[in-house]
């Protein structure tokens, strides 16, 4: 298992995966608020928006690893 290229990965979906996700929760509960949804209806599209986020971690996910495979040698050390 190639650890520096796991590493780089996952800090990045760590970094990427919280702003996605802040923003899925923001968008919904700014959209709720703005047109007086109400909370089910703002926890409702929060959800929604969460599932397209959690979609678009798996896919940053896929071409991550494809760039930068976790299985094959190990680069040397400098």
């Amino acid at each position: 298992m190639n650890t520096r290229n796991l590493i780089t990965i996952a800090s990045m979906m760590v970094l990427v995966g919280t702003e996605v996700f802040a923003v899925a929760i923001a968008a919904g509960w700014a959209l709720a608020g703005l047109f007086d949804l109400g909370d089910t209806v703002g926890h409702v599209l929060m959800a929604l928006f969460s599932l397209f986020a959690a979609w678009v971690m798996l896919q940053l996910w896929r071409r991550a690893t494809s760039i930068e495979p976790l299985r094959g040698p190990t680069t040397a050390s400098r």
